[in-house]
């Protein structure tokens, strides 16, 4: 009888043993269909990938910081005609002969 036991939970060890790689061959198929199922919905969807993502993220921030780089040079330009035109306009009114006549005084 210990020959018979044996044998019989020898073959439900088999079994078992078939049954778990069915199952896990079965999950990896599962897994493949799922994945290219979701690559397909998201191709579909024309969604971007992350590299793509971080590329223009990157690009965006070179051109905000470029962008207060020249808004800092054109403010300094600004500022420098101002300066420079606050200080030659009097003495451009002054030293042109129409500047003291005008046209009623003719």
């Amino acid at each position: 009888m210990a020959q018979t036991t044996n044998r019989f939970f020898d073959e439900i060890a088999r079994l078992m043993n078939d049954a778990t790689g069915v199952a896990h061959g079965v999950r990896r198929e599962f897994d493949t269909l799922f994945r290219s199922q979701a690559e397909r919905i998201l191709r579909d969807l024309d969604v971007v990938s992350r590299e793509e993502f971080e590329a223009v993220k990157e690009m965006a921030r070179l051109a905000r910081e470029e962008n207060e780089a020249l808004k800092a040079r054109i403010n300094a330009l600004e500022a420098a005609h101002a300066a420079g035109a606050g200080a030659s306009a009097p003495s451009a009114a002054s030293s042109s002969p129409a500047a003291g006549s005008s046209p009623s005084a003719v």
